[in-house]
This record gives C-alpha cells, structure tokens and sequence, in this order.
C-alpha cells in the first residue's frame, strides 16, 4: 500500500536563503507515516493509551533537490520491511507542480512500551500491514 500528502512549504520553514532547512523534512516525513497509518485503520493516539508506541531508530535520507518557500510537495510513503518489534518506511518527496525528486528517504520505528522496552507487534497490528 502506497499514501501521499501534500505540504506547503512556508516562510517558517526555509532558511534565509527561501531553502527548506534540512532538519524540517523529519517533520514533514513524521506527518506522512501519522497519515499513513491512521489511512490503514491505525489510531497511533489509541496505541499510545495501550502502551504501545513507536520510536525512530534509524533515519537515512538523500537530498535530491531544494524544496522552496511557497512549493507544495508530495511525500509518497510505503512500507518496505516489518519484523516483528519494528516497521521501516520509504518516502519520497516530489516538488508537486514539477514532478522534480526533491528526496528520498528509509526511517526505521521500532515498537517499544512506555519504558522504552522493545515489543512485539501485536498480530492484530501485524495483519494490517500485511497487505503492504
């Protein structure tokens, strides 16, 4: 399973050069995987009230092209890889009006408990995910 959303780069956003500060595209990539699974059904703020949370582990991400203040961009996001105590993402991120590849992405979460103890995905959760 494939999802996408769009986001407006704002003044915020940039550095003084109109340029997406890189450290931004962790929250855009953040907002794409939250939109991601509640589209499958998963309520992260139910999880969290069960115990159940995920944490990043592991971010790569390759800058391609500069993403600008006032582009919209379009962060494509897949699942490529679940064991059974994480779920690793890929994200690519397009300058929507041009189709031009602004970054690509591998963020690994790993399921832990509220003392940060690694768990097992639930097999409720696993079976969501196995149609990706």
């Amino acid at each position: 399973m494939k999802d996408q959303i769009d986001i407006r780069i704002y003044y915020e956003d940039t550095d003084c050069g109109g340029v997406v500060y890189y450290g931004k595209y962790l929250t855009y990539l953040e907002r794409a995987r939250t939109t991601y699974l509640e589209s499958t059904g998963i309520s992260l703020a139910q999880l969290m009230a069960q115990g159940i949370l995920f944490t990043v582990v592991n971010v790569e991400i390759k800058y391609h092209s500069p993403a600008k203040y006032g582009d919209i961009i379009t962060i494509l996001s897949k699942i490529v890889k679940i064991t059974p105590a994480s779920i690793t993402f890929e994200h690519k991120i397009i300058r929507k009006e041009t189709d031009i590849l602004i970054s690509t992405s591998l963020v690994k979460l790993a399921c832990v408990d509220r003392n940060m103890k690694i768990l097992r995905l639930k097999d409720k959760l696993g079976a969501l995910f196995e149609t990706t």
